[in-house]
This record gives structure tokens, sequence and C-alpha cells, in this order.
């Protein structure tokens, strides 16, 4: 939870760039999980983030939308997307899409976007669309997803409730490629700064790399390692665990990293000896880290209720605790909590 940036206080603001990248498919949730992570800061200030691109939205890895640093979004897209393309090759095939196909559409975008537009996924269909081609939605999503693995496109900046596209190069001038090697050794380094201890296993299922990338990265990286449990788990050492009152309770979102940063090891997270029902609502609720339960927030105009669905009772220091998780989000999305009828 420490080197996760969930709990204690942090050097940094620039928690993106220690994280490297976010899985953040549910976008309103995971701008929390940067702000969570980051003392200060309100939705309102990643919003701002994002639309300089600060913040940039692309598919990588696994693949699946993450956040990223402009920093840090070619060198970590042009290591991960030879692993993506395989995987998305059938797909592509069976929607009629070839080298071919991508080449002109990666073409089309790059004038159309070339004076600094930001254009909406409707308006990247239209420009297809305008050039012959016919697309079923699965289609679209394909080529777009093949321009940000080809370092064409990325995020733009929301317009209205609308996610955008702008060229990369663009939205991140002059971002780094890195050789291999280094890649992986940096991807590795920051992996285990911020989620170790953690398996090679674990981190092979978040890179969406192999074991044998990430033995040779934890190797280059000079990263440390020790067996707890009948598991090799790796560390860098240098997060020293912050001191929590305990109980504390976090609201962390369907996707958050403290969940999907770990694949092999993920029980570490759950309370042992607890009957874990249906989940009535997406997102977690961690006491003192490990899952006790689910929760959602529902907005009403500019403010928000809270549904929560927890394993067990909870006390009234463990009550309290849920409430103060609450006010930590309110205060993030800089909303009241809506009154009761």
């Amino acid at each position: 939870m420490t080197g996760q940036r969930l709990w204690g206080t942090h050097k940094s603001k620039d928690v993106l760039k220690e994280m490297l990248a976010m899985q953040a498919q549910e976008f309103a949730y995971a701008k929390w999980a940067l702000g969570q992570r980051t003392p200060g800061m309100t939705e309102t200030m990643v919003d701002k983030a994002f639309a300089e691109g600060r913040i940039l939205r692309t598919h990588l890895m696994r693949p699946t939308w993450h956040f990223v640093g402009r920093d840090d979004i070619r060198w970590l897209v042009e290591l991960t997307a030879p692993r993506i393309k395989p995987i998305n090759a059938p797909y592509d095939r069976a929607n009629g899409l070839d080298q071919a196909v991508f080449s002109r559409a990666n073409a089309l975008f790059e004038r159309a976007l070339s004076g600094g537009q930001h254009l909406e996924r409707k308006q990247m269909r239209a420009i297809l669309e305008a050039d012959g081609m016919e697309l079923s939605n699965m289609g679209l999503g394909l080529i777009l997803m093949r321009a940000e693995l080809d370092r064409v496109i990325c995020s733009g900046a929301v317009s209205g409730k609308q996610q955008t596209y702008a060229l990369l190069d663009l939205r991140a001038p002059g971002a780094p490629s890195l050789p291999r090697d280094e890649a992986v050794a940096e991807l590795a380094r920051r992996y285990f700064t911020t989620r170790g201890p953690a398996t090679l296993k674990d981190f092979a299922t978040w890179s969406g790399l192999t074991i044998a990338d990430g033995r040779q990265g934890v190797g280059d990286a000079g990263i440390d390692s020790e067996q707890i449990g009948g598991r090799t788990y790796w560390y860098t050492g240098k997060t020293t665990p912050a001191k929590v009152a305990s109980p504390r309770i976090d609201l962390v979102q369907i996707y958050d990293e403290i969940g999907m940063a770990y694949s092999e090891s993920r029980d570490v997270g759950i309370l042992p000896g607890l009957d874990r029902p249906e989940p009535a609502y997406p997102h977690s609720i961690l006491l003192d880290g490990r899952l006790i339960g689910h929760w959602r927030r529902n907005l009403k105009g500019k403010s928000i209720t809270f549904d929560t669905q927890v394993f067990r009772r909870l006390d009234d220091a463990e009550s309290d605790a849920l409430e103060a998780a609450k006010e930590r989000f309110l205060s993030f999305a800089g909303l009241a909590r809506a009154l009761p009828a």
C-alpha cells in the first residue's frame, strides 16, 4: 500500500511518473486513482493536466487503456506494441483489416490532425468513411488502437463529455525512445518500486511481456528478491512502510493498480476467513489494505451518495474509517454528500 502510494506522504507530486502506467478505461474513476495517491490533488486538477497533455491515455501493455506521462508514452508503447499486435491479429483478420488498411488509416489521421485538432471517435470514423472505408464499431476500434500502437495518435483533451484523439507527436513532443533492454529494465524498476513485493508472474501478466523479460529486467535493474510462503517476491527495498493508524479504509476503483498489478499474488490482498458474496457494486473497499467489500458512488447534481457492501459487520472504529474514506473522495471530487431524502 505504501509502494503503491495509497498510504503515506510522498515527496513527489508526479505520481504517474512513479507509477509509470495506470489502467484507465473507467475514465472518471481512474482520475480518482490518481487523486488519492497525490496529496491535495482534486478532480479539477486532474482534468487540467489531462487537457494540457501532462497526463495521456492510450492502449498499451495487456492491452487496455492506461494513463501514462508524456515523457514515457513513446518508449512504453514501442516496448509493448509488438506483444499486442499478434493478440489483435485474429480480430483484425475477422474484420478485413490488414497492413495496407492500417497504413492508409494512419496517413488519413496524420493529415486530419496535423493542425493540432482534437477529434472525437465519430469524427475519426467520418474521416475513414469519407475515404471509402465501411467499418463496424469493432473494426473502427481496432484501427484506432493500431494507430495508437503505431505511435500516430493518443488522447486529446476531453470535448464536453467525449474523449478525443490527437497526434502523439504534438501531445508529447520530444518523448524519448529507449533501446529494448533499457526499456525492460526501466519498466521492471518502476513496477517493482511501486508494486513490489511482487512475483515475476505478476510482472509478466501486468506488463504483457514474458517472464524471461521480467527476469532480465530485475537483473539489469539490480532488484532484490526474497522467498515468502513458497514464492519469490521482488522489490527494490527503497520503500519505507508508512505508519498508518488502524483501522484504515480505502475506496479504490475496479481497475486500480492495487488489484490489476497482481495475478499470482493477488490473494495476499484478500482478508482470509470471510464469506465473499457476489459483488453488488464494482469497486473495492480495503480494510488495512485488504479486500473487505465493494462500493460505488451515485452522482445527484452536485452531490454524491455512496452504496456499500461489506463482507462482515464493521465495528465503530471501522465505520468511522469508512466515513473518512468517503470524505476523502468527496474532497477530491469537490462535491457534497447528498442529504437523506
